[in-house]
């Protein structure tokens, strides 16, 4: 194997065509440190793609390749499936519909395809609009669950928002505030745990460092304001130290992420979807990453939206989309390394 293709391979799926994902996927493409670390294969409609990289300003080279063809060829040039699904025409700009929703859901089924099948060695896609996904899907409610199903996952599966080294993980995830209480448990935190520390280990954190979120305002104040900390949170933690696993907590969610800002933890685990994401967004919403942990590939995206307020001006910051990619090439390189 040359050194050109033991990088790994990595679908990149096109997301949603009204946003600003056709101009970042041209961007990556484009990125010589991105190349250097992966062999691409982006998915989409061509028109759609040389769109984006006339609203970018730059002109990447590609080899244009059909749905089925062998991707393992001796060819440098990062390669594009074209599935000629999308006249660009047929799309405004800034609007969520159900044909930018079906364009962006092939795609990523293609690219989730191709890695359940061994083809490629991790899946990232550029932003998706929730929108959009369900007037092409109805019953669509999140990456995770579509993802599971393509990928025909049975075991748990989790989102994690990754910001440079600190790792935020969480116990429910998209659904609604008066419903997170209900879903939590003892079982439940103590899974959430055992994932994490799993895909942490295989990002390259030896031991994880994982600090535990309570629920209520001060962790509960020794349960003047809640006992979900007593019942369930406490043992979950006390369940994964057993485990091996460097977990504590519960610690009050308002000052938790001081905690590893000041390096004490590599990682928060927070009990529902706002939690955490508020933080991570303060810290560093330009270089925040999506991973979707659990299955047998990385899949990454950035975690950022669509930003139809700025699409069509070349403006989008490609660094949550370049740390996306270059997140599942390294997680991708090592599970190559690891299988080797």
């Amino acid at each position: 194997m040359t050194a050109e293709q033991n990088r790994p391979l990595i679908a990149l799926a096109m997301g949603d065509p009204a946003g600003i994902s056709p101009e970042l996927t041209a961007k990556l493409v484009a990125l010589d440190e991105v190349g250097a670390k992966a062999r691409l294969v982006v998915i989409g409609d061509i028109r759609i793609f040389d769109e984006g990289a006339r609203v970018a300003g730059v002109s990447p080279v590609l080899k244009t390749i059909a749905p089925g063809t062998n991707l393992n060829a001796d060819d440098d040039r990062p390669l594009f499936i074209d599935l000629a699904h999308l006249n660009p025409a047929s799309i405004e700009r800034g609007v969520a519909s159900g044909a930018g929703g079906t364009f962006a859901l092939t795609n990523y089924r293609h690219a989730l395809t191709l890695a359940r099948d061994g083809k490629v060695d991790a899946v990232c896609f550029t932003p998706f609009n929730k929108r959009a996904m369900r007037l092409a899907r109805p019953s669509y409610d999140d990456e995770i669950a579509f993802s599971a199903e393509i990928a025909g996952l049975t075991t748990p599966a989790s989102e994690f928002n990754v910001l440079d080294k600190f790792w935020n993980a969480r116990v429910t995830s998209h659904i609604a505030l008066k419903d997170v209480a209900s879903h939590l448990s003892a079982e439940r935190i103590h899974r959430a745990l055992q994932l994490t520390d799993q895909c942490m280990r295989r990002a390259d954190f030896t031991e994880p460092r994982i600090a535990v979120a309570g629920l209520n305002p001060h962790a509960g104040d020794g349960g003047n304001f809640g006992t979900e900390e007593i019942d369930m949170i406490a043992p979950a933690v006390s369940a994964a130290q057993q485990d091996g696993i460097v977990a504590e907590g519960p610690f009050p969610a308002d000052t938790v992420f001081l905690r590893v800002k000041d390096g004490a933890f590599d990682a928060v685990l927070t009990m529902y979807h706002d939690q955490g994401q508020i933080a991570m967004k303060l810290l560093g919403f330009d270089r925040g990453v999506t991973l979707l942990g659990g299955f047998p590939f990385p899949i990454c995206t950035p975690a950022h939206g669509t930003a139809y307020d700025i699409a069509g001006r070349g403006i989008a910051s490609i660094g949550a989309s370049k740390a996306a990619l270059l997140l599942a090439a390294e997680m991708a390189g090592k599970r190559r390394a690891t299988n080797a």
